[in-house]
């Protein structure tokens, strides 16, 4: 069998309608060849779902395609240009270790990115090498698959192979390219890299494709530009909700890691809460704490600010109308999120109907969290599986007071405790991918070359609301330590 009638047997459908937008957008070029490429792991579910020959993929042939070393029929591989505010400052960015290898189509007729992360070095790298280290790519890895089996809008990880070469960082480290796919690479930032250095044109262009790509049910009788921005910021105030639900930090917010689909995308310093502190930080540059859990939602809308900025030359030809078209949208966010937010919680306590006293009961109990030094996911486990005893509240009044609001609160519903215990239990995780386990799972894969831990680990989290026995030993907290967990950015 020739190489490439292999190839084209993994079931690759291909397209390319970003390389259609202005030239300006993007750059083509190959990935960089590697050395010997061994493949490491590999997501037989997601392949499927995509229209893929699974088996054919792992085969040598595929993992060339995996690696960059070959290019799949169909393919046209391109660097994303894309700006960003990183900690609040302009940047001009771009893929800079990553191409894009085209669209899937997949057997539903839904069109994902397939992107190579780690292939090497772009127009865009700066002074980077363009490649990635294996454990970073091993976390993503393991975070953007669990964030999937919570039921958060994510990138997913399709395959990581070593490249046998290595990265410099600190130390040598083994080389790794991951496969990453997505609904799309459009970023806020690729919108502030067009407003800051393209035409007005290319701004349009981008917005028509971003609305046939992501929006296409808008209707033709209305400001299409508002509607892109109006249904942008829907998407973000669900998806932030979500994040702040299940203590999700996703450590760096900057405008280029905002995905105008709605996904969680760019895994780099992010971590679960454990102990609830609404000023949980994890990331090693954060020291002032700009992307802390309690200051994701408005972040989000400073990110969101801008987005609208870039759209000011399409909302109307007036520019004070056209900002103020901008801000009454952008200040809709708030609302909205809050209103996800609050829906989300009310069904981890197990409350179907809705009370104007409710936000007061949910806010007791997470100041009583913050208090006590609770673990966020237990606490929320423990009232989910009715052993209020579980957690570090009980025994004190404070708890007791509450707990008595709360289950007057369920008996004042139509719905049986047995209903609000199910619906805690499709709403309330029973683990988390817990910052230690995955630190484990990381060094045995590093340190040697034991994957099994990894493999464990990604089981139990493909079934986070299970709520089964054999979970057990993946709910528990880290034991206490005086020197605060820190996540460092994958370079």
């Amino acid at each position: 069998m020739t190489n490439e009638k292999a190839i084209n047997e993994t079931g690759w459908n291909l397209d390319n309608s970003y390389a259609r937008l202005p030239k300006s957008l993007f750059a083509r070029l190959n990935p960089t060849a590697v050395r010997s490429p061994k493949l490491i792991f590999f997501n037989d579910p997601l392949a499927k779902s995509l229209g893929l020959n699974a088996q054919a993929l792992q085969s040598k042939e595929g993992v060339e395609v995996l690696a960059g070393n070959q290019i799949p029929e169909g393919a046209l591989p391109l660097a994303q240009a894309y700006a960003g505010h990183q900690f609040g400052h302009l940047a001009l960015l771009g893929d800079g270790r990553a191409l894009l290898l085209g669209e899937q189509i997949t057997p539903l007729g839904e069109r994902v990115d397939i992107q190579l992360k780690g292939s090497g070095r772009t127009p865009y790298s700066r002074r980077g090498d363009g490649r990635a280290a294996l454990g970073p790519m091993l976390r993503e890895y393991i975070i953007s698959e669990a964030m999937h089996a919570l039921g958060i809008a994510t990138t997913r990880s399709l395959a990581v192979v070593t490249t046998g070469e290595l990265v410099i960082r600190e130390t040598a480290l083994p080389g790794a390219i991951l496969t990453r796919v997505a609904a799309s690479h459009l970023r806020v930032g690729t919108f502030v890299y067009v407003s800051e250095w393209g035409t007005v044109e290319e701004l349009r262009a981008l917005a028509d494709y971003t609305l046939q790509r992501h929006f296409s049910v808008v209707t033709t009788d209305e400001n299409r530009y508002l509607r892109l921005l109006r249904e942008v910021i829907k998407r973000q105030a669900v998806l932030i909700a979500k994040w702040q639900l299940v203590g999700f930090i996703h450590g760096v917010m900057n405008t280029d890691n905002m995905a105008l689909s709605g996904e969680t995308i760019d895994y780099g310093p992010c971590a679960f809460m454990d102990v609830y502190d609404p000023a949980t930080v994890f990331s090693s540059i954060d020291v002032n704490g700009r992307y802390a859990y309690a200051n994701q939602p408005p972040i989000a809308g400073w990110n969101l600010a801008r987005f609208a900025e870039t759209l000011l030359p399409l909302l109307h030809d007036d520019q004070e109308q056209a900002t103020k078209l901008g801000q009454d949208a952008i200040s809709e966010f708030t609302e909205l999120y809050h209103g996800q937010w609050l829906t989300g919680m009310r069904a981890k306590l197990g409350l179907f109907n809705e009370e104007i006293q409710d936000e007061s009961l949910i806010e007791g109990l997470l100041s009583m969290m913050q208090k006590y030094r609770a673990d966020y996911t237990n606490t929320f486990r423990a009232l989910t599986s009715d052993t209020p005893e579980d957690t570090v509240l009980y025994g004190s009044k404070e708890f007791a007071q509450w707990q008595e609001l709360w289950l007057a609160r369920l008996g004042r519903q139509q719905e049986q405790k047995a209903s609000s215990l199910q619906l805690m239990r499709n709403s309330n995780p029973a683990l988390i991918p817990r910052n230690y386990q995955v630190e484990a799972a990381l060094e045995a894969a590093m340190k040697q070359g034991d994957y099994s831990v990894m493999e464990r680990l990604l089981d139990v989290l493909s079934r986070p609301y299970a709520h089964s026995p054999e979970q057990a030993d993946y709910c528990s907290p880290p034991t206490l330590s005086t020197q605060p967990y820190r996540t460092f950015c994958g370079t």
